[in-house]
């Protein structure tokens, strides 16, 4: 391949772009009603805890793993495990993308309301639930917004790293911080606010002997900080030889964190100082995400003072993450095609064009979205799994000292590195199991039937197919994307 390795610009480049593939809508619309759900202030130690014992290990290992191969995830865990794990690299590959495919109509969604934001719609006696359902409905309009995010996506990743990534990066996201710290702030000063602050700091120390919220605090740690996508790992590619990994990871995880908590502040607040009654406050933590954000906080916007440009900074923070996200999850799907051969810009538009017509059927139907949705998301688990098992095949000591300890690194990482590692597998199945014996016993009669989208038995139907598939083609793998390819090129 002809051309010159990309790198971003510098170390503030880099960062940008890493923290805003973490944050992502994971931080604004599932962590304030996680938080609220499970012990408020007792949830946020145990989620700190979960990113740093968890997520950190995780970020640091796919970071040195992507800077040392300089390849798409398929080749990295060729280099780093043998030849015959490649079809690892290329289950990273594929989960990611296939996130990418309803993660896009998602962000579509978010456009939509923006758009509706704009023209000022959330005004007093419009039924915010009507609204929701005739769009979310309406097929012609979820697959035009599916497209225009995957367009934006294209744009973006078709000038580049320097030009595209960051250079978009480090402009939204300062964009991303100011909007959320002024939600946050005028939040603050409802009346009655202080009941949601209250849910969100207070601890409560008997919750932290309850199990279910240190499940739910690692579930939230890995989903959020994308520790196990091969994001980092991706995103390592074009780093400096001599790029920081330890601080670096920490900053990450740690501005993932700090996001997640402000937006609890913008939201939980609100919900409660507007809420006609505490039932009503109720109903819309429990309503899931789609049903707090588009429903019940669209709700409010109609009836608060100020609400309707409010409105317009809220969805535009929700659309800025799920698009820093999204150009993130498309990338690594890049970088595999780039590792094997493929021009960049040729790679960007096979990806977004898969990507756009695979979104289809989640734009057309919710509920094949939601199956979508809980497949691959759960999968991600195993994904973390898998990257786990690497790591210690390659060496836990080996990449700490080689790798991310490597020759003027300023913060040494010590061997709390290989314990956490080392754990993380067993971290990992207990999560997984939880989620699993959760579905099933909320699911009795159908929880074995595999053709319920809804059943556990079709989301393991899902990942056995895709797993034999690709330990099938795992010789062919292997040899496009990571015995003869080479490091990425423009």
């Amino acid at each position: 391949m002809k051309g010159k390795q990309q790198f971003f610009s510098n170390k503030l480049g880099f960062l940008m772009a890493a923290v805003a593939m973490a944050v992502g809508t994971g931080n604004i619309w599932r962590f304030p009603r996680m938080a609220a759900a499970n012990g408020g202030g007792a949830f946020l130690i145990v989620l700190i805890i979960a990113v740093i014992v968890f997520s950190v290990p995780l970020l640091m290992s796919e970071m040195a793993i992507g800077r040392y191969s300089r390849k798409g995830s398929i080749g990295a865990i060729g280099d780093v495990a043998g030849r015959g794990h490649s079809w690892v690299g290329a289950w990273l590959a594929f989960v990611c993308i296939a996130i990418t495919f309803y993660y896009s109509v998602v962000t579509g969604w978010t456009l939509k309301y923006v758009m509706v934001a704009l023209q000022g719609k959330f005004t007093s006696g419009v039924s915010t639930r009507a609204l929701w359902e005739t769009f979310s409905t309406n097929p012609t309009e979820t697959i035009f917004y599916h497209f225009l995010a995957m367009l934006g996506t294209f744009v973006i990743l078709y000038q580049g790293i320097v030009k595209g990534i960051e250079r978009f990066t480090k402009i939204l996201m300062p964009i991303l911080g100011v909007l959320l710290v002024v939600a946050a702030v005028w939040a603050l000063t409802l009346p009655g606010s202080s009941l949601g602050v209250k849910y969100l700091f207070q601890v409560d120390t008997s919750s932290l002997l309850n199990p279910r919220i240190w499940l739910e605090g690692f579930t939230q740690a890995a989903w959020s900080t994308g520790a196990g996508w091969a994001l980092m790992m991706t995103y390592a590619i074009y780093t400096k030889p001599k790029s920081p990994i330890g601080g670096s990871m920490y900053i990450v995880a740690m501005a993932d964190v700090l996001v997640a908590v402000i937006a609890g502040l913008a939201i939980l607040p609100t919900i409660f100082a507007l809420a006609p009654d505490m039932q009503y406050a109720q109903q819309a933590l429990e309503s899931g995400n789609v049903g707090l954000t588009f429903i019940y906080m669209s709700e409010l916007f109609t009836s608060m003072p100020g609400g309707a440009v409010i409105a317009i900074v809220f969805f535009l923070c929700l659309s800025f993450a799920a698009i820093s996200s999204l150009i993130s999850q498309v990338e690594v799907g890049v970088a595999n095609l780039t590792t094997g051969g493929f021009p960049r810009k040729k790679a960007v538009a096979i990806v977004c064009g898969v990507a756009f017509i695979c979104g289809i059927p989640s734009a057309y139907s919710i509920d094949f979205l939601n199956n979508q949705d809980t497949v691959w998301g759960v999968a991600l688990l195993l994904s973390g799994l898998f990257t786990s098992v690497v790591i210690i095949k390659f060496g836990v000591e080996k990449l700490r000292r080689d790798h991310i300890n490597q020759a003027g690194s300023k913060i040494t990482i010590g061997r709390w590195y290989n314990v956490m590692t080392y754990l993380n597998p067993f971290v990992i199945l207990t999560i997984l199991g939880w989620l699993i014996y959760g579905s099933v016993v909320s699911d009795p009669q159908n929880w074995w039937n595999p053709l319920k989208l809804s059943s556990t038995a079709n989301m393991i139907m899902q990942w056995l197919v895709v797993l034999f598939t690709l330990i099938a083609l795992n010789k062919w793998l292997h040899k496009r994307f990571a015995g003869n390819s080479r490091h990425i090129r423009e």
